[in-house]
């Protein structure tokens, strides 16, 4: 598929450049979830109940929604319609938080577990597919680059937040 040129004659080359990585990243999107549903379907998972398993797994303690969310870029409503999922399907578990009455903590149960490393195992394979398409640095500078984007874009929102300061 060819991307029509979006940049006007003034606009910046830098601002063209990151406006295309940003309509890639979109396609991508897209793209990873429909394969990653197909994927872990046969495991009684989305995309979406995936990236909740992973947030829970890849923590080192039992989180909040707002910190699953937080963590994998997804709002805490996302976030907790997928944990109330999860939960219902005994893959995740909820723990009272001392710190907060009615934020529980995650964690995932020996059953979620096990669903995890299964979907963990199929990426793995297809992230080793991937790799042959894709040389290391090249996914390197990529991920550098859109980290570097993910920070440009909250940096004004907490300079906001603070009121500039």
């Amino acid at each position: 598929m060819k991307t029509r040129n979006t940049s006007s004659s003034g606009e910046d080359p830098g601002a063209a450049a990151v406006t295309q990585l940003t309509l890639a990243v979109f396609r991508l999107n897209g793209t990873l979830l429909h394969w990653g549903d197909q994927v872990v379907a046969p495991l009684g998972l989305t995309s979406a109940r995936w990236q909740m398993l992973g947030a829970i797994a890849l923590a080192d303690s039992p989180l909040t929604a707002p910190q699953i969310g937080e963590a994998m870029g997804v709002t805490r409503q996302g976030a907790q319609k997928q944990l109330n999922l999860l939960v219902e399907q005994g893959l995740v578990e909820a723990r009272p938080n001392p710190a907060h009455r009615r934020s529980p903590l995650y964690a995932l149960t020996p059953q979620g577990l096990v669903q995890y490393r299964k979907a963990d195992a199929l990426w793995s394979a297809k992230a080793a597919e991937l790799a042959a398409r894709v040389p290391a640095a090249q996914a390197a500078a990529a991920a550098q680059a859109l980290e570097a984007m993910r920070c440009g874009l909250q940096a004004p929102a907490a300079s906001a937040l603070s009121g500039g300061r």
